[in-house]
């Protein structure tokens, strides 16, 4: 299904096209003027546009050429009885699809542009999606992992994929939830359409709801031309939300009534656009408690948790560090050229004593590390290729601690450990986050995290 405006100031030319298009499946327009046509174009996005040339208002040559000073993308013909060489040359230079004379066959004709129209147009968005997706493999071999906790995930991806429910992927910054959210996208049956993901946290909201929705021109300042909302582009196939805990109530609303209603409505327009999406959403915030706190809207909770996954941080699988570091390792060796296939003891050693409170990314970059300051002669990553944070990591402060015979609450005893360096380093930094985070070793994100947990 295409959207269609066909511009002609002969009426029944106009109906008879509509007729046409709308028999096959379009949604179709019409105006006999081309001062209307303009109107349109300013206030809708159009995958195919058809006009005569010669109009008594505005030419078809004038239409187009205030489309393109627009930077409409929509494929535009040009229909003439009179054809002229010069006509067609420059309706071509300005970038015309077609240039199709008016005969007894003229809807047969524009039946076959307009499909070829759109399937040009369908490979373009096609190979968009493959240079954009060229560099990485399918998304499901990215999860590596040994735990029973990945195994399980794994097995919801296969069980939950061919669905089109809403699914709620949460986890500490850093555990893969995007990849997760890929995987499931990949055993999806719109896994041939786009997959798109936006981080809700790193816009502001007005501007947030311009990228999700699109806008027309003149929708407020700034807005030259009209654009395609995020929504829009992923029809068809999934959108994913990371960090959805950060949006406000207002928007919530409005991401509701498009899981309800299943339409759109882009800034600064005045008609209703029809999708078709499966959103994935994650967060790493505990939206249970927002909920209960008023911070976040419940009907809009229990809409995208349909299906929850919760992918653990990498402290509580820690039998999947070794394997993911080798898999990083052959990952950074092939893409920098370096010889080296393994870890020595010691490194792999430290590695899996390390505690990572960033996660699997900081793993990632743990091991880019590595392979970066290794030498073309190094036959293995050693202790002092691994960063700083990592090589001086020791656990010295765990080897004196007991069990005793009653036992111990583990997570209230890490809890407290958690905020007391939380606290300390605050302290030495004379409450600066940013510096605090970094005398611990770990991201701002996860700094951030942490304080948000123990309430600091």
């Amino acid at each position: 299904m295409a959207r269609l405006l066909i511009v002609d100031d002969e009426r029944s030319i106009c109906q008879l096209m509509e007729i046409a298009f709308r028999k096959a499946g379009h949604l179709v327009e019409t105006t006999s003027s081309g001062h209307t046509a303009k109107k349109k174009i300013e206030s809708q996005v159009y995958d195919v546009i058809i006009s005569d040339i010669r109009m008594p208002d505005l030419t078809g040559i004038e239409l187009l050429e205030y489309a393109r000073a627009t930077r409409n993308p929509a494929a535009f013909i040009l229909i003439t009885a009179v054809p002229t060489m010069p006509t067609a040359i420059q309706a071509l230079n300005l970038g015309a699809y077609r240039y199709v004379i008016k005969t007894d066959k003229l809807v047969e004709e524009l039946t076959l542009v307009v499909k070829r129209a759109l399937e040009d147009l369908a490979l373009r968005e096609e190979n968009t999606r493959l240079r954009r997706e060229l560099l990485r493999v399918f998304a499901h071999e990215n999860i590596v992992g040994h735990s029973q906790k990945i195994a399980a995930i794994l097995e919801m991806v296969r069980t939950v994929g061919p669905t089109t429910s809403t699914v709620l992927i949460t986890g500490e910054s850093g555990t893969g939830k995007e990849l997760v959210a890929r995987a499931i996208h990949e055993s999806s049956l719109r896994r041939e359409k786009a997959f798109v993901s936006i981080n809700c946290g790193a816009f502001p909201e007005t501007l947030l709801e311009s990228e999700l929705f699109g806008y027309l021109k003149g929708a407020f300042t700034g807005a030259d031309t009209n654009k395609k909302g995020i929504i829009e582009s992923a029809n068809g196939g999934t959108l994913f939300l990371d960090e959805i805990g950060e949006t406000s109530p207002t928007m919530q609303v409005k991401l509701l009534r498009v899981l309800q209603e299943r339409v759109i409505r882009p800034l600064g327009g005045t008609q209703d656009v029809p999708v078709d999406v499966r959103l994935i959403a994650s967060t790493n915030r505990d939206l249970k408690s927002m909920v209960a706190n008023g911070q976040f809207r419940e009907d809009f909770y229990y809409r995208i948790s349909v299906i929850p996954i919760h992918v653990p941080p990498l402290r509580e699988r820690q039998e999947d560090i070794e394997p993911l570091a080798h898999h990083f390792l052959k990952k950074f060796t092939l893409q920098m050229g370096k010889p080296i296939r393994e870890f020595d003891s010691e490194a792999l050693a430290r590695l899996k004593d390390y505690h990572w409170p960033g996660n699997v990314r900081e793993l990632e970059n743990a091991i880019e590390h590595a392979v970066a300051v290794s030498g073309e002669r190094d036959g293995a990553i050693g202790l002092k290729q691994l960063p700083e944070a990592v090589r001086g990591f020791t656990a010295h402060e765990l080897r004196d601690m007991q069990i005793p015979k009653e036992g111990l609450d583990f997570e209230s005893l890490l809890n407290r450990v958690e905020k007391h360096y939380l606290t300390e380093a605050l302290r030495l930094t004379n409450g600066v986050r940013l510096h605090a985070a970094e005398l611990l070793h770990m991201s701002y994100r996860s700094f951030r995290h942490y304080a948000k947990k123990h309430g600091i």
